[in-house]
């Protein structure tokens, strides 16, 4: 199967892997642990909407393979589901 990982995906985690170099910036530089914190939670906040963006286009691509070989994609849509709830 190939997996559809797009090149705005791909920007989003080279935006987030920017913001973690950020934090770790802060760090260095002895900025307030209210300043790293708020960073770190804009970092889990862009990764959060990552994966989302990451199953959801998936498992659009994986319904339509489901159903082009006469299958059920309830499945899919259920194991989505709990990746979604696991990544929280």
């Amino acid at each position: 199967m190939d997996y559809n990982y797009t090149n705005e995906m791909k920007t989003r985690l080279k935006r987030i892997e920017g913001q973690i170099r950020g934090v770790l910036r802060l760090m260095d530089e002895g900025k307030s642990c209210k300043e790293v914190v708020s960073q770190l939670s804009a970092v889990r906040n862009a990764s959060d909407k990552a994966i989302a963006q990451i199953v959801a286009e998936n498992l659009q691509y994986c319904l339509l393979e489901e159903q082009a070989a006469g299958r059920d994609g309830n499945k899919l849509v259920q194991e989505a589901i709990e990746l979604l709830v696991k990544s929280r």
